[in-house]
């Protein structure tokens, strides 16, 4: 009878393997010492227990209500704050607590980007890679590439639900959760496309049978052109129309993706001509640019890769490049005018025929694209390694095991890395270090702003046979 009327524990929330460490009190202080990667606060209790505790800034003083209970450590959220960060800002957006699209916006820009390089070197360092060729310590020199951290995203997927009442459930999903945040606008998505956030609202509360749409995939083209990819589980006849009348009445590219395990990509108006531009040191490249295609969200922070692979890669004209994971041809036209030649390589065969067509239409002759399965590389890789004496690499979330490994086989002296996953990265970084590689360069790239996201680009160089000789940190901080 001691327990009755006090709140249990879920058994499916307890640790299967033997019972948890005490939890704190629910009147029990805090102090949030630092953020894990993930942007959460980390506490412990007085018995010494770690604490995650969501939506915490470092040194805040906090009370909290445990919501998941492990051996090691217990995941909470604030029930009082007591204290106030002085990087605490007022969240932008009125979805802030209840979305999971963006978890730092209550960190002050500048500190979520301190957050995100400190993350990166962290990671490094446990691959002991704690310093630049130069010597200086990584955690200090790291660079920032940013860009506007409003109104940037030119691309989302938004999920879509009719629940048990009827109500359609239109936005993205809360953090941690399967349920769907309903949201009438959205601060990061580019304003062309957060516009048609309440028609489309009212476009799927028209539809005859709106539990057959699994997501709407929002598309923005230079020229303002909108596109909308319903994900459409099941052909419905009166659907189609309705979604028929939407674009027109509009002025919206709509499209259906229609069936379950064969889907196929139907348009309802005539398909139009999608292109994206990136500038290059002669003028602007056109890349004509499909639903599906990998593109990056965040067009201004894109723009500002290429510049810096540009400035640190110091081309010269006569290089040979060899672009690894290169899409539709964002780096490769791009630089094309800045080297002899490039070599584009890709494993997607409808991106490699779109960046043949992307070289044509901007006469880069010097580009040449192949398509090879870069997860699983053979002889062709290290037969265009051995062609090459710089290589730019932009891998998926999985990175670039194999081919970091072909690299360290290869006489290849300079590397730029583009990196989605941070992990990843500090991986594939290490293979290439044992191998004689040294780290020249390093910067963060704010892709998405207010997330715990991160990216990054590295330059490394090993000159051939011997290793590097350490350059001078005073032109390095001048190029900055």
């Amino acid at each position: 009878m001691a327990m009755l009327g006090k709140k249990r524990t879920p058994v499916a929330k307890r640790e299967r393997a033997g019972a948890p460490s005490p939890t704190p009190n629910a009147d029990e202080a805090l102090i949030v010492e630092r953020l894990a990667h993930d942007g959460r606060g980390v506490a412990r209790h007085a018995e010494g227990k770690t604490v995650f505790v969501d939506r915490a800034l470092t040194g805040e003083r906090v009370e909290v209500a445990i919501h998941r209970q492990r051996r090691r450590f217990d995941e909470a959220h604030v029930r009082k704050r007591l204290t106030d960060a002085p990087t605490r800002v007022v969240p932008p957006c009125e979805y802030f607590e209840r979305c999971g699209g963006c978890d730092l916006q209550h960190l002050a820009v500048a500190a979520q980007r301190d957050h995100k390089r400190g993350v990166l070197a962290e990671l490094l360092s446990q691959h002991a890679i704690t310093r630049f060729a130069d010597g200086g310590e990584l955690v200090d020199d790291i660079d920032v590439i940013a860009g506007s951290d409003s109104g940037y995203r030119r691309r989302a997927r938004l999920g879509v639900k009719r629940d048990a009442s009827g109500t359609i459930r239109f936005g993205f999903r809360a953090r941690g959760s399967e349920q769907l945040v309903d949201i009438a606008h959205c601060y990061v998505l580019a304003p062309e496309l957060a516009a048609l956030l309440p028609a489309l609202r009212r476009q799927l509360e028209s539809l005859s049978v709106a539990r057959h749409v699994g997501h709407l995939e929002l598309l923005l083209a230079d020229d303002g052109q909108a596109v909308v990819v319903v994900r459409q589980l099941r052909d419905i006849v009166e659907d189609t129309e309705r979604w028929r009348e939407f674009a027109s009445r509009a002025s919206v590219s709509v499209a259906l993706l229609k069936g379950r395990e064969s889907r196929t990509l139907e348009w309802l108006v005539p398909p139009p001509a999608l292109s994206v531009s990136v500038e290059s040191r002669t003028g602007t490249v056109s890349l004509a640019v499909e639903p599906g295609d990998f593109l990056q969200v965040n067009a201004e922070v894109n723009q500002r890769l290429i510049d810096t692979a540009r400035q640190w890669l110091d081309l010269s004209g006569k290089e040979r490049l060899l672009d690894l994971f290169a899409g539709i041809g964002n780096f490769s036209l791009a630089l094309a005018g800045d080297v002899e030649s490039v070599t584009a390589v890709e494993g997607s065969a409808a991106m490699v025929a779109r960046l043949r067509d992307n070289a044509a239409r901007n006469a880069r002759a010097n580009v040449t694209a192949r398509q090879a399965d870069l997860a699983v590389p053979g002889e062709a890789l290290v037969d265009a390694l051995a062609e090459h004496d710089t290589v730019l690499l932009d891998p998926p979330r999985d990175g670039a095991d194999a081919v970091c490994r072909a690299l360290a086989a290869s006489s290849v002296e300079r590397v730029l890395y583009v990196s989605c996953h941070a992990a990843a990265l500090a991986r594939d970084l290490a293979t290439l270090c044992t191998a004689g590689f040294r780290l020249e360069r390093l910067a963060m790239a704010d892709m998405f702003a207010h997330t715990a996201h991160l990216e990054a680009v590295a330059l490394l160089t090993r000159p051939a046979g011997k290793p590097r000789s350490a350059t001078d940190s005073s032109d390095r901080q001048r190029a900055r």
